[in-house]
């Protein structure tokens, strides 16, 4: 199967089921679909991350040395949809401690815009908080953002600003791996 060209139409999801059976056991073939998800191509590389969220959680095992690319992309991507997909592969990932600042500062940064996806926002506070958490100092720094953010809030993001506080209480994470 030639995924770019699969990838580059609408995809449903026995077309998923069919990329993941033929990803399962090949890395070469994950790496195919990887190298879709970091290439120019915005609608092509949202469709690749979104199969790759299908992922079992063995088979996501294979992304995380690829973290730091990963990051860098969703640092820079135009295409919401696609920076969505890519923050939900990286909050299914161990995080390094220290965390890397410049992906830490870019969650705080988008969770707060106001021109953000919801999706995106939802991403960004609770990977800032897998961040954060290992270092006291910064969470109060976040309980702190979280704190300004208190108004006019879609359900969403009071939902999981609501969550966030209530874990940073019980010093626990949200991940579940």
């Amino acid at each position: 199967m030639n995924f770019r060209n699969k990838l580059s139409q609408r995809i449903g999801m026995g077309d998923i089921n069919e990329i993941l059976r033929l990803t399962h056991d090949s890395d070469s073939r994950k790496q195919e679909l990887y190298d879709l998800v970091i290439g120019d191509d915005g609608s092509i590389g949202y469709h690749a991350a979104w199969i790759f969220t299908h992922f079992s959680s063995q088979d996501n095992e294979w992304l995380y040395n690829k973290q730091d690319q990963v990051i860098d992309n969703a640092l820079v991507c135009k295409h919401g949809g696609k920076r969505r997909v890519m923050l939900n592969l990286l909050y299914r990932q161990p995080f390094p401690n220290p965390p890397r600042v410049d992906f830490l500062d870019f969650c705080l940064e988008r969770m707060m815009s106001s021109e953000e996806l919801s999706g995106v926002k939802s991403l960004c506070m609770k990977i800032a908080y897998e961040l954060c958490r290992p270092i006291p100092e910064l969470v109060q720094e976040l309980k702190t953002m979280l704190a300004m953010m208190e108004g006019d809030l879609v359900p969403s993001i009071r939902a999981v600003r609501r969550n966030i506080l209530k874990a940073m209480q019980k010093g626990k994470s949200l991940q579940k791996h």
